[in-house]
């Protein structure tokens, strides 16, 4: 081909995408070539440029054809851009929160000479969620108290509260950056505790209830089980007594 311009790549610094949905990865390049009908190849990796994971990769052989997947883990990454005009955009379908990663795309310009060009800095994809509820309990320790606990997730990690009872004790901690546990210690009262997750995105609640068991006093209790079962004797004996009359 002729030369007219040089090599440059164009991507936006940051992404944001939500939790379950998709997003698109943005990525434009120009060559020093008026034409090329030669083989082309379009490479997606994460981490580390150069050397990081190739997690998308696809070949065209000509001007005349499209770019056809090769790889794409998991299937989940989609080519939505035309690497034969200059464009290796991608989709990334059911966002998880381990594809918080950053991005870089790459392009391969096969000929005498392998041309080759990659985004140094990258793509860096946050993904966001709304909080939820994914656990809440109680449960009594060894020591005969009780405790309840909230974990919630979000991302934002969510601020977590407590309503309900009164209540004492309270402690919080973290088990990531974006879930988040708390929990109140030797519940007392009985009664609806609700845990309300929150962050910019919005809100969740869940709810336990919790009644402590109180057994009688001992005159009570003797009196609850032989009270019963001296009724039962008495209509024993009126049954046999009215057999043997028939008798």
């Amino acid at each position: 081909g002729v030369q007219c311009n040089g090599w440059s790549v164009h991507v936006p610094s940051d992404v944001t995408g939500e939790l379950g949905k998709m997003v698109i990865l943005p990525c434009t390049f120009t060559h020093p070539y008026k034409t090329f009908d030669r083989a082309l190849t379009a490479i997606w990796r994460i981490k580390e440029p150069y050397n990081g994971t190739v997690i998308f990769k696809c070949v065209s052989q000509s001007s005349s054809e499209l770019c056809k997947t090769a790889f794409s883990h998991k299937n989940k990454y989609k080519l939505l851009g035309n690497p034969r005009h200059k464009d290796l955009s991608i989709r990334v379908d059911n966002l998880t929160w381990s594809d918080s990663e950053r991005y870089f795309c790459r392009v391969e310009l096969a000929g005498d000479i392998q041309d080759k060009y990659e985004s140094r800095n990258g793509i860096k994809l946050h993904v966001i969620a709304a909080p939820r509820i994914i656990n809440i309990t109680v449960s009594s320790s060894g020591d005969h108290t009780f405790q309840a606990r909230c974990t919630a997730e979000g991302e934002p990690a969510p601020a977590l509260s407590w309503t309900g009872p009164p209540y004492s004790n309270l402690s919080s901690s973290s088990s990531s950056s974006h879930r988040v546990t708390k929990e109140l210690r030797s519940l007392t009262h009985d009664g609806k505790y609700t845990c309300t997750a929150v962050n910019s995105h919005g809100r969740a609640e869940g709810a336990v209830y919790f009644y402590k068991f109180r057994a009688s006093d001992s005159s009570s209790f003797m009196v609850l089980i032989f009270v019963p079962l001296g009724i039962k004797v008495v209509i024993l004996l009126v049954i046999l007594s009215f057999t043997a009359f028939s008798r």
